[in-house]
């Protein structure tokens, strides 16, 4: 280590600053400016200056903006401030939460009776003796030496203060999770939802002992499978104790699992085996930092189970070194076809029998270069299914990936037949579109017919969403395994049936439409000039009360309401979006429920859009691009705010264009002083305006339903032409 690091202070940000406090960006930069005690930048740059923490604090106790750093934010600060970078501090961190778990009355007595200079001085032999008990003597948690530690003397104490309050699982979670949100283009991450369905598909045959992950990353595919494993483990003890089962049924899933991971970014390994390790206390840890490719850290495991979310789009994934490597069964992959590298790494470390499942992109069930390797994988029966998931399942978010389920062949293998399944199509009730999917729908068609197809050998037929191919009928000269180009449509918008309802339906909507057609009643010669005044004004009033949309999260388990995004204003539709999950790393975040009679406008696109919440509506989050504007009820008619909010010249007044966008100032857009008497005559009109409009757009959805509907049916047989 340089030469006076250890004497370099604890930094933070100007980010860092603001989260301490609990004020935005803004108000930290307004302090630099206005305060000259201001404490000085001690590191950084010019623009992302940092700050010694301690002066920071005395800084802000001073102001009386800070009575006391809550411990999560002082650790955290350490970490990110360390001299070593954040990383390297997290591993020290963890190390010392693995101490505190796993041997707490040797951390309470190195703690109590060592100054800072013996603590960082002894510490290092007894972390090692720790992490090779927990992880194994060739674990990638290194660097801990008395060099590396003797600056770390003041987050070490913290650490293990935080273990002592949220506990050390609990402490390590918050720490790693803040660190992987904080970095985000640093780290690929699977997320929960295809993590949980990927161990459950895995599990399917019977309980896995081993799991491999050869590409663990920051470790979600293992913990899931941990995570599985121990509830099935439960619930088979719930069920044996409710039956007065034996001992010896009741402790068959009780063995503990052995947890096999591998990762090319040493650091990211490091914080993996302490997740592991810290997560799953009962569960032997395995993790070694090494490219698996290249450098295979388990070439003789037999696991029960591989999960892997590989790299996609790999070049440099060894394909010159490795050209006759015996991992290649099934042929050698082409160098742009790195994907099917690791699917036949994953078969060669299970056992006979064992499953794979694997995070694919489309194009690698449909690319001509790969095709004679899915066809030797189809011939000698080890891939057994092709599952399409929604788009947004996992990054890149754009993209529908699949799931590819294989089974290592034994002596005797099965006959060679292929499950599809699309958890992504119309069919299975799963929406398409830009906000998370539906997982208890996806899950529950992929985990049913995996299932059912793998004790059976076969599945019945569903339309659009499952099906079961014999492998002689895929290989022809594309072996294109997309589940959509083998699934025979779902009937057209229904079949007969529903078509005539449909038109039933148009049939009434056109009457209701007819009807509530406005006649322009006859006016003034010219425009009126009614005094105005602004949104901006009347919120400064109190007649109203401005709030923007997109903050706010889900609670983690709990239930979370609709969101109402810039698209379903636009649209006229429902709630459509979803709140994204909140960070490990803190509490769920509030959002703007929205209330009967609050006015919604979208600030982006340069349409003339406003919305009035019903009681349909009422409950909802506001989305992003929203503003929402709550009028008084003694003061303004939401239908009358909302209609005038509408008008055209008003919009363009209030605009502001970019080259690529046009913004709407919300503040500056005008409305007549009028009494509320004659607000509400205006609102009736309005109200009258809205409906009609409503009643068009059914028209316009139910005609366009009923043109493709019979469009489908007529080619597909289903509606004859007389």
């Amino acid at each position: 280590m340089p030469t006076g690091t250890q004497d370099r202070p604890t930094e933070v940000t100007a980010a860092g600053i603001a989260r301490l406090a609990g004020v935005g960006r803004a108000a930290v930069s307004n302090w630099r400016r206005r305060h000259a005690d201001f404490p000085k930048p001690v590191g950084g740059t010019e623009t992302s200056p940092a700050f010694a923490l301690r002066e920071i604090e005395q800084w802000l106790r001073d102001q009386g903006k800070l009575a006391e750093v809550p411990l999560r934010e002082r650790v955290w600060q350490q970490l990110v401030g360390h001299p070593a970078g954040a990383a390297a501090a997290l591993r020290q961190a963890g190390a010392v939460l693995l101490l505190a778990h796993d041997r707490p009355a040797a951390w309470q007595q190195l703690r109590a009776a060592a100054d800072d200079a013996e603590l960082t001085g002894v510490l290092p032999a007894v972390l090692d003796a720790v992490l090779a008990a927990r992880l194994g003597p060739g674990h990638p948690v290194r660097g801990l030496t008395r060099e590396a530690l003797a600056p770390s003397a003041a987050l070490v104490r913290a650490t293990g203060d935080l273990a002592a309050a949220d506990g050390a699982a609990a402490a390590y979670d918050f720490l790693l999770g803040r660190h992987l949100d904080a970095n985000p283009r640093q780290y690929t991450l699977t997320p929960p939802g295809p993590a949980a369905l990927m161990a459950e598909l895995a599990a399917v045959a019977g309980p896995s002992g081993t799991v491999l992950d050869p590409a663990c990353g920051a470790g979600a595919l293992l913990a899931a499978a941990r995570e599985y494993t121990a509830e099935e483990s439960d619930a088979g003890e719930r069920d044996a104790g409710e039956g007065d089962a034996g001992e010896g049924e009741a402790g068959e899933s009780d063995a503990p699992v052995t947890l096999y991971g591998q990762e090319a970014d040493a650091d990211l390994a490091a914080l993996t085996a302490l997740r592991l390790a810290l997560g799953a206390p009962d569960a032997q840890v395995r993790v070694r930092a090494a490219d698996t490719l290249r450098a295979d850290a388990f070439p003789d495991l037999a696991a029960d189970a591989v999960l892997v979310h590989p790299p996609f789009n790999e070049r440099n994934w060894g394909h010159d070194e490795l050209a006759y490597d015996p991992r290649w069964e099934y042929g050698f992959p082409a160098r742009t076809e790195s994907e099917l590298a690791w699917v036949q790494h994953a078969l060669a470390r299970l056992r006979e029998g064992g499953t794979a499942v694997l995070l694919m992109p489309p194009a690698a069930a449909s690319r001509r270069s790969g095709r004679r390797i899915r066809a030797d994988l189809l011939r000698r029966g080890a891939l057994r299914a092709v599952i399409a998931l929604p788009a947004g399942a996992a990054p890149p978010n754009g993209v529908p990936l699949h799931l590819w389920v294989l089974r290592k062949p034994g002596t005797t293998p099965p006959a060679p037949q292929l499950l599809v399944v699309d958890a992504a199509g119309p069919a299975t009730g799963t929406p398409a579109g830009r906000d998370k999917p539906d997982w208890q729908t996806v899950r529950t068609t992929a985990v049913e017919a995996w299932r059912t197809f793998d004790r059976d050998g076969g599945i019945e037929e569903q339309p659009g969403v499952r099906r079961s191919l014999a492998a002689i009928d895929l290989l022809d000269d594309d072996v294109d395994l997309a589940p959509a180009r083998h699934l025979p449509p779902p009937a057209a918008a229904g079949g007969p049936a529903e078509l005539a309802r449909i038109r039933e339906r148009l049939t009434t909507t056109l009457a209701r439409t007819t009807a509530l057609t406005p006649r322009p009643d006859g006016g003034a010669a010219g425009p009126a000039r009614w005094p105005l005044t602004t949104v901006g004004e009347l919120a400064r009033s109190g007649a109203l009360v401005l709030r923007a949309g997109g903050a706010g999260t889900a609670p983690a388990g709990g239930a979370a309401p609709a969101v109402l995004t810039d698209h379903d204003v636009i649209g006229g539709d429902a709630p459509s979006g979803t709140l994204p999950e909140a960070p490990a790393s803190g509490p769920a975040e509030e959002p703007v429920l929205l209330q009967a009679g609050d006015v919604v406008v979208p600030v982006l696109g340069g349409g003339a859009v406003a919305r009035v919440t019903d009681d349909s509506t009422a409950g909802a989050a506001l989305g992003r691009n929203l503003t929402l504007l709550r009028p008084d009820p003694a003061a303004l008619d939401p239908w009358f705010l909302a209609g005038f909010l509408r008008g055209t010249a008003n919009n363009r007044q209030a605009s502001s264009y970019a080259s690529t966008a046009t913004r709407l100032d919300v503040r500056r857009l005008q409305l007549p002083r009028l009494p509320l008497a004659d607000q509400r005559r205006y609102g009736q009109r309005f109200r009258d305006l809205a409906a009609f409009e409503g009643a068009l757009r059914l028209t316009a959805r139910l005609g366009e339903q009923l043109v493709q509907g019979l469009h489908d049916g007529l080619t597909d047989g289903s509606v004859t032409p007389d």
